[in-house]
């Protein structure tokens, strides 16, 4: 899964330890997330996409084909 939080995230100035303190999830989910090594559950793309302050999870997720 193709992901764009690295990006987003530093956009909104948000470090990897706060992202992971919001969606309640450890840092290293969040840098596993980041480098594509990691496909998060549907509810935490959710929460995902809902501290990086997007409405719709295709915002920051995509499916690689």
């Amino acid at each position: 899964m193709k992901t764009r939080i690295t990006g987003i995230r530093k956009k909104l100035e948000m470090t990897q330890e706060e992202l992971a303190q919001k969606v309640d999830v450890t840092r290293q989910t969040i840098i596993a997330l980041e480098q594509e090594k990691y496909n998060p559950s549907l509810a935490l793309a959710w929460k995902i996409t809902k501290a990086l302050k997007k409405k719709r999870i295709e915002d920051v997720f995509e499916i690689k084909e």
